[in-house]
């Protein structure tokens, strides 16, 4: 089967396409299940999220695509929620959806991921900006309030890289992911990003087989071009780590199914 749960909505600001011009790419693509997880709101840089009000019209519409559309693909709904301490709102963690993505944008209120902030960098210790990442990672996982670790070294972007051992710093989060029985997921976009690769790295995808975490499968598309992006390179990654299964869910239930 072809997994592709981590793709967004132009709700977002920050994305365009139709909900129905996403679903038919990937009905062209062969993709089995499609997973809409845009960025769930938050009283924080609203200019690159839903607001709160938009909530049951993104609902509506995915549930509308998935009802259309079934007899050719299956549709899931779910939020892409920021981890941030002191602006996880209850709200969202009480909708009904298939599956939520925790994803870390921000350190503070750095958003550490936006171009427009990349100047930051210069101003920091690499090894403490990676050492605050994962620890929030850490936390995230601790909480239990996710299914799946979006993007989970997604730190990495911009290549500005620690002088530590990367495996080093990020093992008390994968420990912490286990222990909550979290999904990660092998995210494609970091490829289009000056990182040049995927999320997680070939040293994070280790420690994922080494704990026997389990994975799933997101593009992260925000344009319709980017659906399906590289995923056959994605799953024969997951494979060369001896992964054959990967995560699926309904009603935040997972079930695992083959790739």
């Amino acid at each position: 089967m072809i997994i592709d749960l981590h793709n967004h909505t132009s709700l977002c600001n920050h994305a365009e396409g139709t909900i129905e011009e996403f679903v038919e790419k990937a009905i062209e693509l062969n993709i089995d299940i499609f997973g809409f997880a845009d960025h769930a709101p938050m009283n924080l840089d609203q200019a690159y999220r839903m607001n709160f009000s938009q909530m049951d019209t993104y609902e509506k519409d995915v549930l509308k695509a998935k009802k259309n559309y079934k007899n050719n693909i299956e549709v899931l709904l779910g939020y892409e929620v920021d981890y941030l301490e002191g602006y996880i709102d209850e709200s969202v963690l009480k909708r009904k959806v298939d599956y939520f993505i925790g994803s870390v944008h921000f350190l503070g209120k750095w958003g550490f991921d936006n171009p427009e902030f990349i100047g930051e960098y210069k101003n920091k210790d690499l090894d403490v900006v990676w050492s605050d990442y994962f620890k929030a990672i850490e936390n995230m996982a601790k909480t239990k309030l996710f299914d799946i670790v979006g993007h989970i070294d997604l730190i990495k972007l911009f290549n500005f890289m620690p002088t530590k051992d990367i495996r080093l710093i990020a093992e008390p989060a994968i420990r912490e992911i286990k222990k909550a029985d979290m999904v990660v997921e092998i995210n494609s976009a970091g490829i289009r990003k000056p990182i040049g690769e995927q999320y997680p790295s070939v040293a994070i995808m280790e420690m994922l087989a080494e704990h026997d975490i389990k994975i799933t499968f997101g593009s992260d598309a925000h344009y319709v071009n980017q659906i399906g992006f590289k995923q056959d390179e994605m799953r024969n990654l997951a494979k060369q780590f001896g992964y054959s299964k990967c995560a699926v869910f309904k009603n935040r239930q997972r079930k695992m199914v083959d790739f």
